[in-house]
């Protein structure tokens, strides 16, 4: 086989998603957000959704999603995602509608929203993002930031006597009666990547299935926001976030 003949798409086994761009992208090197682009745009072309899916971005790292992925796109204010994907599904209920948030939008600003579009059952997908803390503004504390990890306005560590525990979203989504499949997946690995595309997947079908409200939480590093490698990062979210963020199925109904 000919170089001219590997480059041919028909013989490429790993490939760039044909609903990906070519714009370059902005996220740091090692951020989560880039290889969880790919997943959502695999699953989409792979769903046959391309010309039936409308994207939610929201206000933080991921705004700019939709210079990325060639779908329809609705930017909403901050938090306000599952509001507005509630109106766009209710008034097209054949198109796939889902969020892509990251923690501080989703579990501050956007709790309420969250909250009850999940516990109403609308038949979207919010894909949630959870970096333990805000990237885009400043690597400021986060309702999901741990306790005692440091950042910008908690520089001795998140104390639960000035700032409360963290808001595990996924775990309240669990009870609530309108979610359909709640998940919690990491893109740090392979195998972590494929598990994570399988849950995108359920989570879209159940969507266009009517079955209820679905919520796959992607467990994340911001190195920037850390200070720490892409590498640092990994290990210090597998050794740090994952026990209070445990990997897998919350709910599958």
């Amino acid at each position: 086989m000919t170089k001219e003949d590997i480059i041919k798409p028909e013989n490429q086994v790993y490939k760039k998603p044909t609903l990906m761009n070519d714009n370059p992208m902005h996220y740091c090197p090692g951020c989560s957000h880039g290889v969880v682009h790919k997943l959502v745009a695999e699953v989409i072309e792979e769903m046959g959704m391309e010309d039936k899916t409308i994207g939610i971005s929201p206000v933080g790292c991921a705004v700019f999603i939709y210079n990325y992925l060639d779908i329809d796109w609705q930017e909403a204010a901050h938090g306000r995602a599952p509001a507005l994907a509630t109106a766009i599904k209710r008034l097209w209920p054949d198109r796939l509608v889902f969020t892509y948030q990251g923690d501080g939008d989703l579990a501050c600003i956007g709790t309420a929203e969250t909250i009850h579009a999940l516990n109403r059952g609308e038949n979207i997908t919010i894909i949630f993002i959870n970096n333990a803390i805000y990237g885009m503004t400043g690597g400021q504390m986060a309702p999901t930031t741990l306790v005692g990890m440091k950042t910008s306005t908690s520089p001795y560590g998140r104390d639960v006597h000035l700032h409360g525990y963290p808001l595990k979203m996924a775990d309240i989504a669990a009870q609530l009666e309108g979610t359909a499949y709640v998940t919690r997946q990491s893109v740090q690995s392979v195998a972590a990547i494929r598990k994570a595309k399988k849950a995108i997947r359920k989570a879209f079908e159940n969507s266009m299935a009517g079955k209820g409200s679905n919520l796959v939480e992607i467990v994340s590093t911001c190195n920037s926001g850390w200070k720490m490698t892409p590498d640092k990062s990994n290990k210090w979210m597998e050794e740090h976030m994952f026990p209070f963020y445990p990997l897998g199925d919350l709910k599958d109904k």
